[in-house]
């Protein structure tokens, strides 16, 4: 890559961000086009969110990608969001413009597209998402595009996740969304078809973390569809113990990859090659 006083900043914000494989995936397509651009990691804490956005306006960056644990934090930064980003309620991808700073959250798409090859009645099915913040908030709405009609949403504090419920009031979701406290989670397991981990549980460098104990593991039924939005490690321990129980098996790469894929295009304006990002990632 031939770095020049000509070339354009693109990046991605978050805190941990070591992990992150998404400027392996976006430079190997800006050099697959021959662009003048770069992509890079900066991991930023919450505090700082709003001298970050200073920082990147005064440098001309000219757009980057939001994760954990910044994607609603950077709402009220932002001059303009899209309907999607707004009936989420978070923002995963950012771009400069001469009005300022606009958003959109691209998870979405990438989200449910693994899910849309299932030959699944998702009318039938009631996803159960373990995890509450930002990621889940697309996790919802992918779900309900999908035409699932009551999704059970699951976390460690009843009075946020009312909050997180109630956020949801007007975005005129055709769907029904029930809150559950952790300690319902080992009841709920063996009726749900999906299971969605939205959460950093299980995230390098915490490999050894689940959001499941082995017991709770053993609850899951075969052809269980278990996701993990990680993608690092692949597979993660919520999924290599899934696999045992004969589940099917998604993790966060192909998420990553398409929704990347989109922020790629509002950036740069390119079609982006989909890929050379999937072997990227991959290998």
């Amino acid at each position: 890559m031939n770095i020049k006083g000509t070339t354009k900043l693109l990046g991605i914000i978050g805190d941990p961000i070591e992990h992150s494989k998404s400027p392996l995936m976006q430079n190997a397509a800006i050099a697959a086009l021959n662009l003048d651009y770069v992509y890079v990691p900066f991991e930023v804490k919450k505090e700082d969110l709003q001298t970050v956005f200073k920082g990147f306006q005064a440098i001309n960056l000219r757009g980057f990608n939001v994760t954990i644990p910044h994607k609603e934090n950077v709402i009220p930064l932002l001059t303009n969001i899209t309907e999607c980003a707004n009936k989420i309620g978070a923002v995963n991808t950012v771009w400069l413009t001469d009005e300022g700073w606009h958003g959109t959250n691209t998870d979405i798409d990438g989200f449910i597209a693994p899910l849309k090859k299932l030959n699944k009645n998702w009318s039938k099915i009631v996803p159960l998402i373990i995890g509450a913040g930002g990621a889940s908030r697309a996790v919802i709405v992918g779900c309900e595009q999908l035409g699932c009609k009551e999704i059970r949403v699951i976390g460690r504090n009843l009075e946020k996740l009312e909050v997180f419920k109630n956020s949801f009031a007007k975005s005129n979701l055709n769907c029904q969304i029930s809150i559950y406290s952790w300690d319902k989670l080992t009841n709920l397991i063996p009726d749900s078809e999906l299971i969605v981990n939205t959460t950093p549980l299980g995230m390098y460098p915490n490999i050894d973390n689940s959001p499941l104990t082995k017991e709770q593991n053993d609850l899951i039924k075969k052809d269980t569809i278990t996701y993990d939005l990680i993608y690092t490690p692949r597979p993660t321990l919520f999924l290599q113990q899934a696999l045992k129980r004969e589940a099917i098996i998604i993790d966060g790469s192909e998420m990553l990859i398409q929704q990347g894929a989109m922020a790629f295009e509002i950036w740069t304006g390119k079609k982006p090659p989909v890929d050379v990002m999937r072997q990227a990632l991959l290998g």
